[in-house]
């Protein structure tokens, strides 16, 4: 998957950091923005595999560091509650304006408040997933080790949380009492996905209870079972990303396939040698693919090489028509595999006689059958296989016939 750097500059004129996470094939049907958990970054793990996860479902995710996190700029102390949401709609205003309109929001712990705050602010935004987020902005008030007090006669003071000092001010402790959550939540009227570990000991799970009832239909509730809050077991955060993957096609249909007009042809593929390195896309009528070339040869191995999709073609052809000869045949045939392997081999190493000799095009074809079936059986599939009609046409050679459109 491909990344791109991002510095977006917030209502302020703070500078946050920001990661663009795409699809494999660079073209995102829908945008998605992911915010972290109180006092995280976007460089936590679990929130790089819940946005690779969904970038593998076609959203273009960006995953930003919150005032004063990460490698955004501004003091700790900035970056209150009502900061994060006025962060996050400036991430959404400039995402709009570049790309397009983000229409899914992602939060975790904290983050997870301050998504649904936005939502309700944001028009473009069509659905809402949080994992682990309190009902009350204020509960992360707890998290403060220190007599926040003293604020008021010192101006500033420095708090431990989760083991790092942090300097709070009066503002940034206020801010937290500010905002009614499950109000909000009660007429928020859009698609929400609460997700939540019943064992979580930083946010109870009574939290998304209360989110859960404040909220009106659509909405779903999925439990993380022995999951900590932050997810720190990578397999947590994958399913996670996943799950909102396949919650959010209930909302986000898939697009048609128009990226490519195949004029008149059966494939076109298209590589821009500009903003791509060796990528190119591929498309029929009703499909597309990537192809790339591995990172060893200067490409960027986001898709199968040429001599790859070749194989697979191969392959493909192969075992369909098996298929079709055993179904007539009613062979007792459960599964089939197809090893193939293209490389240049010597004529001689071949034991082929030929008026010139020298190294020609091999194809290596092995076959795996799963069932009950005897040797002679099992000998008349392998001719058919060789008569695939991808396999003969390699076999017999193809005439090329290339023109230049205007």
């Amino acid at each position: 998957m491909k990344t791109i750097k991002l510095k977006i500059p917030n209502r302020k004129g703070i500078v946050l950091n920001a990661v663009l996470e795409l699809p494999v094939n660079q073209r995102p049907n829908y945008y998605a923005i992911f915010a972290h958990c109180f006092t995280c970054s976007s460089s936590l793990m679990a929130v790089r595999n819940v946005s690779r996860s969904l970038a593998k479902d076609g959203f273009g995710v960006i995953r930003f560091d919150f005032t004063g996190l990460g490698r955004s700029e501004g003091e700790f102390a900035d970056s209150h509650f009502s900061a994060n949401v006025e962060d996050l709609i400036d991430v959404h205003k400039f995402i709009k304006k570049e790309y397009e309109a983000p229409s899914l929001l992602v939060g975790h712990s904290l983050g997870g408040a301050a998504v649904l705050v936005a939502a309700s602010q944001l028009d473009d935004v069509k659905a809402v997933a949080t994992i682990g987020a309190p009902a009350n902005v204020s509960h992360v008030k707890h998290l403060f080790s220190h007599d926040t007090d003293s604020i008021p006669e010192k101006g500033n003071i420095k708090v431990n949380i989760g083991g790092r000092p942090f300097n709070i001010n009066k503002e940034f402790v206020e801010n937290f009492d500010k905002t009614d959550l499950p109000s909000i939540v009660k007429n928020l009227r859009k698609p929400l996905l609460i997700m939540h570990a019943p064992f979580d000991k930083i946010v109870g799970i009574e939290n998304a209870q209360q989110l859960y009832l404040s909220a009106h239909h659509p909405k779903s509730f999925v439990t993380l079972d022995d999951a900590d809050h932050l997810l720190t077991d990578a397999k947590d955060s994958q399913y996670v990303g996943t799950v909102i993957g396949t919650w959010a096609q209930r909302y986000f249909p898939a697009k048609e396939n128009v990226l490519l007009d195949t004029e008149g042809e059966k494939l076109v593929g298209h590589l821009n040698l500009v903003e791509d390195n060796f990528t190119t896309f591929l498309q029929t009528k009703n499909h597309s693919l990537v192809a790339d070339e591995p990172e060893s040869v200067g490409g960027d191995n986001f898709g199968p090489s040429p001599y790859d999709l070749l194989n697979a073609s191969v392959a493909a052809c192969t075992v369909m028509t098996l298929k079709m000869y055993v179904q007539r045949k009613n062979w007792d045939l459960k599964e089939v595999f197809v090893y193939i392997t293209n490389s240049k081999k010597h004529s001689d190493d071949l034991g082929l006689d030929t008026e010139n000799p020298g190294y020609l095009d091999h194809m290596s074809k092995k076959l795996k059958f799963v069932g009950n079936l005897d040797a002679k059986q099992k000998q008349r599939l392998k001719e058919i296989a060789s008569r695939c009609p991808v396999h003969r046409t390699l076999e017999k050679g193809v005439v090329f016939d290339t023109a230049v459109l205007e």
